[in-house]
């Protein structure tokens, strides 16, 4: 079947998919409103429920004990008893005194009945509610003609209750015992079945409404999800090998790919299997995720992107489930790249690293093994994944059948840099690009791609800020500078003896750089301030992957000048040296421990850095001897001390240079270009143990010769 053919399929097979959806999105919706409706209908039977179990309370509260009086004092006997207390008491006096054991004692009766004047006349007891209701009437009706509702609680003790009905009987009210049946109805439909219809209701209209895949409701759906990640093939904006630069070798791995995906069928005729799996590896910002979309873009196939780390979750099955679902998604709609940016956040090297592996993540690596192992030379899906740490992934993610191709994306070279930045020039105003990109492709040794689109952005955003009509050299200086150190720091302010001290670290870089036949290679000299440093020496960089013991020493010598510099000049060093030393102690190490360019011998000392919560082995650092190290750490110290001495020689010997290039950087604080070589032409080439007088005439040198 031609690719034309499967586009125009895929294309019938989405629209038919669009309009189910468009169905299946309207019923949830009709759905969702009347669960809407019934929600709110249960609710308002709930809130009717609760009016219906509220106890009643018609009338005056009175307490339990003072319904027990006026109970007590409605007999007969109780009446006679206080007839004659009637007058004196208050009116609504009710002294505190114990209710008699026996209701014949009449002195006792006469004395807690006094001050009571009123009777119970009727009393209903209410069982669920465990209230008393009824009507209070005056002993006295010409003193209060008109009776009184009360209500009282009393509790659910049936010796308590006994007692006030016979209380209350014997004073001659009437009694009616209501027994509540249907408020026990009630109050079961709405301590128990109501809620869990309720629940019920919310839960289905949560579902319902997350069916949608839209608001909070669809985030509990999408838990085993990864959600839509895939690019239409209508996208015109579609990255193509036209938008990469400097990645010949890579794009001519890749173009498998993309003639597969584009037509299967030749492979299929030939009987050949193409690769599953495509591993990018490189450094960060080197163009991996531009290519695999410029793969997708040829093959005008589907792209899914997707992170590594989104298959990562605290909760037990979502990464596999989230990678069951991205594969699914690829499938239907094949041909599709699947792209997984930073892979070793999910293919991590399994049951690994102090204190075990991880449960989650290695479940989420199995099921990804068992998902590529599924594919067919007919799915027309291809994995391709991005990481720059290679070292660390499950040896199963790279067996043959799952990543069986492995493509290393490096950093450019000058000509691969000057293609990218050609590439990311168009769309800007640059005042001459065929003399300054050149020029930037030299100064930029070691920047990847995602820098070289950086210098260009800030060249740009430099030219905005000064409103200038193009963008010229200095914007393109700066901009490199700026990525570099960082911006100038204007609000630093440094007093005039620091002002000194650094011209001087900083000519004394320059002197040595110059004598050791680098002063082609020096490109600007600054104190100005950058970022966390003060003063910096701009070097035209070779694109070289081979250093000599030459080259090395020469490295280390630079690096020490500024420090020598300082001592000659000023008698004591200071902190400005402390990146210096840094770098100066990292090549002497290498050089003795890594490349066997010291004492030592031809031996490797030092292996790669182990990083035990990696999946590294522990007890493989501690494969060299103790007296080994302390020889090595000799002669580190010895490197830096001959060299340092070598420095210093240069520095003495070119003294009148050192304070010539001292002044013209404490009065212009930045020399480069023909300045910098007026003031460098006067230092002679440097060996170790003569020095060559040189320029000749013609300007030119001797070549200087190591003398042994």
């Amino acid at each position: 079947m031609r690719s034309t053919d499967r586009v125009k399929k895929a294309a019938k097979a989405a629209g038919r998919a669009s309009k189910a959806d468009a169905k299946t999105f309207k019923r949830p919706r009709r759905g969702a409103v009347v669960l809407v409706g019934s929600l709110l209908g249960l609710c308002a039977v709930y809130g009717v429920a609760l009016a219906v179990l509220e106890p009643a309370s018609a009338g005056t509260e009175v307490s339990f004990d003072a319904l027990t009086r006026y109970a007590t004092c409605s007999s007969p006997a109780a009446t006679r008893a206080a007839a004659a207390a009637v007058a004196a008491a208050p009116a609504d006096g009710t002294p505190a005194a114990p209710a008699p054991a026996s209701a014949g004692a009449t002195d006792d009766l006469a004395a807690y009945c006094t001050g009571v004047t009123a009777k119970v006349r009727d009393a209903r007891l209410l069982d669920e509610d465990a209230r008393i209701t009824g009507t209070l009437v005056a002993l006295d009706p010409a003193k209060a003609p008109t009776p009184k509702r009360f209500w009282a609680a009393y509790p659910k003790s049936d010796s308590s209750t006994s007692d006030l009905i016979g209380r209350l009987g014997a004073g001659g009210a009437k009694v009616v015992i209501d027994s509540q049946s249907h408020k026990a109805l009630v109050r079961f439909v709405a301590q128990f079945l109501l809620p869990l219809v309720i629940l019920a209701n919310l839960f289905a209209l949560l579902f319902s409404l997350s069916k949608g895949g839209s608001g909070i409701a669809g985030e509990f759906s999408l838990f085993g999800r990864i959600g839509d990640k895939r690019v239409g093939k209508g996208d015109k904006s579609r990255t193509t090998f036209a938008n990469v630069a400097a990645a010949g070798e890579a794009m001519a791995e890749l173009a498998e790919v993309r003639d597969y995906l584009a037509d299967p069928s030749a492979f299929d005729a030939m009987g050949a299997l193409p690769p599953k799996g495509v591993l990018l590896m490189g450094p960060p910002g080197c163009g991996k995720t531009l290519l695999a979309r410029a793969v997708a873009g040829e093959a005008q196939a589907s792209f899914f992107s997707i992170s590594g780390s989104e298959f990562v979750e605290s909760l037990v099955g979502v990464g596999a489930a989230r990678v069951r679902d991205l594969f699914r998604q690829a499938r239907a709609a094949a041909p599709a790249i699947i792209f997984i940016d930073e892979l070793d956040a999910a293919g991590r090297q399994r049951g690994a690293g102090m204190g075990g592996g991880n449960d989650e993540r290695e479940q989420t690596l199995n099921e990804m093994l068992v998902q590529m192992d599924g594919f067919s030379t007919t799915d027309g899906i291809v994995v391709i994944g991005a990481t720059n740490r290679a070292d660390i992934l499950d040896p199963a993610l790279l067996r043959a059948g799952r990543f069986d191709r492995h493509i290393t994306v490096e950093r450019p070279d000058v000509e691969g840099r000057l293609a990218i930045l050609r590439l990311h020039a168009h769309g800007r105003r640059l005042a001459d690009p065929d003399a300054h990109l050149p020029h930037v492709a030299r100064r930029t040794s070691g920047f990847s791609g995602a820098d070289l689109a950086n210098v260009l952005n800030e060249s740009a955003l430099l030219a905005v800020r000064e409103r200038s009509t193009a963008i010229d050299a200095h914007h393109l200086e700066e901009a490199v500078e700026r990525v570099l150190g960082g911006p100038r720091r204007k609000a630093h302010r440094i007093s005039d003896d620091e002002k000194a001290r650094i011209a001087t670290h900083e000519a004394g870089h320059a002197v040595v750089a110059a004598a050791l036949g680098r002063a082609g290679s020096l490109e600007k000299v600054s104190i100005i301030a950058r970022g966390r440093g003060v003063g910096h020496l701009a070097m035209l960089s070779e694109d070289k992957t081979i250093f000599t013991r030459d080259d090395m020493e020469a490295q280390v010598t630079i690096a020490m000048a500024g420090v020598a510099a300082e001592e000659i000049v000023f008698g004591q060093p200071s902190t400005g040296a402390e990146s210096d030393l840094g770098r100066a102690t990292d090549i002497a190490r290498d050089m003795a421990g890594r490349f066997g360019m010291s004492r030592l011998g031809r031996v490797r000392v030092l292996h790669e850095q182990r990083e035990v919560f990696l999946g590294r082995d522990y007890l493989s650092t501690r494969d060299v001897s103790q007296p080994t190290l302390e020889h090595l750490d000799a002669e580190v110290r010895r490197i830096l001390d001959e060299e340092e001495a070598a420095a210093r020689a240069i520095l003495a010997d070119n003294r009148a240079a050192l304070d010539a290039v001292t002044t013209a950087l404490v009065a212009h604080e930045t020399l480069q270009g023909p300045e910098l070589a007026r003031v460098l032409g006067v230092v002679p080439v440097h060996v170790r143990g003569q020095a060559v007088p040189a320029p000749t005439r013609n300007g030119t040198r001797a070549r200087a010769r190591r003398t042994t």
